[in-house]
């Protein structure tokens, strides 16, 4: 995950540079254009901060303020969709004593990275989320934990409240799925689909099933992709969207994208990856050719980036240890893809 750091100040700008310490990939951009402002690898922002922070956010980049909470709350305010979209918004005081997540704090993961920044600078993080400040279960957590897709957002409050007002929260999971759990919290009565009619919390693999308060679908599907230099995105999510459809997949069950190390900077799939906020995973030639053999070669392919196949390959090779090619190579307009599907299975335990 790629932090964006903006600061407003000297002082901020060196907050700032710390920060980049800590967490490695991350981009640096101040406002702050005083005569003493000589740092290496630091953007001036000229545009409005409204504007920066736009970009940001259909960058789904973490996004940093050092400075005061108002001023984040200004830019962010008019780029804000939704819960479940938006990326995380933190503050941080330019004397580091607070890291306060503003925005995302469970399913963009904002709380955790606030924990962890106060943690490497001798800060407190002021979490406000109530679930977390009562150690109470959170379903939007639970959800991005087991890299669930919320079907109906709305739902999460409506939980967090039976929750928060200590009833139990009955959880109905697929039989494909069911099994013996372990760690359930006390306030989670666990049940197989077949035992509950109207759950509060539905985990299944039926996108069209929402008879519970929240309907939470496994993302177990992972998309290899190639195409050919300069692709243009709307050709990508034709014919995605095309294969998905004859494959009877929905889009909230894929779990990211995956292709060759060549491909990373590919601008149509990043910018694919990037509206349907899914990861895109690479890998280099040597991890794809260590996948074994059986795959649909072309001697083609393999003269061009030293592999004879890269969307099986790849994504079998992002679906973990026991995941299976599901859809062999398709191709089109240029493009190439298969699908495989990782091993899922529910769990309350820690990651």
């Amino acid at each position: 995950m790629k932090f964006s750091i903006i600061s407003f100040t000297e002082r901020g700008l060196k907050l700032s540079q710390r920060i980049q310490q800590i967490h490695t990939d991350s981009k640096l951009y101040t406002k702050y254009s005083g005569e003493k402002n000589n740092a290496q690898h630091v953007q001036y922002v000229h545009e409005s901060v409204y504007k920066w922070s736009k970009i940001q956010f259909e960058a789904h980049n973490v996004q940093i303020f050092v400075g005061a909470c108002g001023i984040a709350v200004r830019a962010i305010s008019p780029n804000i969709k939704d819960k479940l979209n938006d990326s995380p918004v933190i503050v941080i005081d330019e004397n580091s004593q607070y890291v306060i997540p503003v925005l995302s704090g469970h399913v963009g993961g904002g709380n955790e990275i606030a924990v962890m920044l106060a943690k490497s600078l001798s800060a407190i993080p002021v979490i406000t989320t109530a679930t977390d400040i009562n150690h109470r279960f959170a379903v939007d957590l639970f959800a991005k934990k087991n890299n669930l897709h919320i079907l109906n957002k709305e739902g999460i409050a409506k939980v967090s409240s039976k929750v928060l007002s200590g009833q139990i929260v009955t959880m109905a999971v697929d039989s494909r799925y069911f099994y013996s759990f372990t760690s359930v919290p006390e306030e989670i009565r666990i049940l197989n689909k077949t035992e509950c009619d109207n759950p509060d919390i539905l985990v299944t693999g039926d996108v069209g099933d929402i008879n519970a308060l929240i309907t939470l679908v496994p993302k177990e599907f992972y998309i290899g992709i190639g195409c050919k230099r300069g692709t243009e995105s709307e050709k990508i999510e034709e014919f995605i969207s095309e294969k998905l459809k004859e494959f009877g997949i929905s889009i909230y069950q894929i779990a990211g994208i995956a292709s060759i190390d060549l491909k990373k900077n590919e601008h149509g799939i990043v910018l694919w990856c990037n509206r349907h906020n899914l990861s895109f995973l690479t890998y280099t030639t040597d991890e794809l050719r260590s996948m074994g053999d059986g795959f649909t070669g072309s001697e083609f392919v393999k003269e061009q980036v030293g592999v004879d196949n890269v969307c099986e390959r790849a994504a079998l090779k992002a679906s973990g240890e026991n995941g299976t090619i599901i859809f062999k190579k398709q191709k089109g307009n240029g493009i190439t893809m298969a699908i495989a599907k990782r091993e899922w299975r529910v769990t309350f335990d820690e990651k």
